[in-house]
């Protein structure tokens, strides 16, 4: 339980998460602190913050946890066939693009495993996937701006995707074979809500080309930002993995330099040895390949063991 009020950060957030009272909490973290002789949280403000001696334990509890995985992974390399709960998250056009046939190969292949697939943002779901709440997440990062990823994760490529420009049917640029961002000076975008990342990495994309964008409208959907640029409101980047019909009255106009996104699966490493993760990322990456993706591009990104180098930037959400 103090292992989750570090993680969780208060008493009520540590109870929320393992399903009890707060009182059970803090009963329990009292018996706690008569076993060790020294008290293990402190009043900060109005919420709790963690003793030294606190912290002590909670260090030795994560090295504990971190074993017992390594153990979990050993017995499941002895079993013949695989069993359990496997919890997957992807980000929204991940979960409509990939996720139902990278499910289904699991289901073929594995059929007592139970997969659970949540449809979560990065910034969301990599704390989960950090602290052991997921087992497997599939994340995406633009080419202009990396995603900082903490250490303990290991992540694999799975395609590139990349982002065109959807214009009202009748604008001066909609018949060309492709476009540069400098051509669309004045233009008026329909873009992601502020505060997301997706939002930020378009916002410094556009501002390179040496102005500021004029945002006309946000919505979070693609379908709801492309029925506005049919409805002649502006225009948007749209990449293609899960992006569904085209309406009437848009065109899809390529970019040049072309903008595009990395697309990987994350686990962390200390599961690397467990055969129903790498089933689920093999299985995303069947997903992900020409077959049976048509938009994928071969990723240009390698496998990387450890996630952990700051990678010079932040991910991208909502709807991306």
């Amino acid at each position: 339980m103090l292992h989750a009020v570090a993680d969780r950060g208060s008493l009520m957030a540590a109870a929320d998460a393992l399903h009890v009272t707060t009182s059970a909490i803090s009963q329990q973290l009292a018996k706690l602190e008569e076993e060790v002789g020294q008290p293990l949280l402190e009043r900060n403000g109005r919420g709790v913050r963690l003793t030294d001696a606190a912290m002590v334990l909670v260090a030795h509890t994560a090295r504990a946890l971190s074993v017992l995985e390594q153990a979990e992974a050993e017995i499941d390399q002895q079993r013949i066939e695989l069993v359990g709960r496997l919890s997957i998250a992807a980000f929204p056009t991940a979960m409509r693009g990939l996720a139902p046939v990278a499910v289904n190969h699991i289901r073929a292949a594995h059929p007592r495993l139970d997969v659970i697939v949540h449809e979560q943002e990065p910034h969301e779901s990599i704390p989960l996937l950090a602290r052991g709440d997921l087992d497997l997440l599939i994340a995406q990062d633009w080419a202009n701006q990396p995603l900082a990823l903490p250490d303990g994760l290991s992540r694999a490529p799975l395609m590139d995707d990349v982002a065109d420009v959807a214009l009202p049917a009748g604008h001066r640029l909609a018949d060309q074979p492709s476009v540069a961002l400098e051509e669309l000076a004045d233009q008026r975008w329909i873009v992601w809500q502020p505060g997301t990342v997706c939002h930020d990495w378009l916002m410094h994309t556009l501002r390179t080309q040496g102005h500021e964008p004029s945002v006309a409208h946000t919505a979070g959907e693609h379908a709801t930002q492309l029925a506005m640029v049919a409805a002649g409101l502006g225009a948007a980047v749209i990449p293609r993995l899960g992006r569904g019909r085209v309406p009437d009255g848009v065109r899809m106009v390529p970019v040049k330099p072309s903008l595009h996104r990395h697309i990987y699966a994350l686990w962390r490493t200390e599961t690397s040895r467990r055969r129903a993760v790498q089933a689920a990322v093999a299985a995303f990456q069947i997903s992900a390949s020409p077959a049976e993706s048509p938009v994928a591009r071969p990723s240009s990104r390698r496998a990387s063991r450890t996630a952990g180098r700051r990678s010079a930037g932040r991910a991208a959400p909502r709807e991306k």
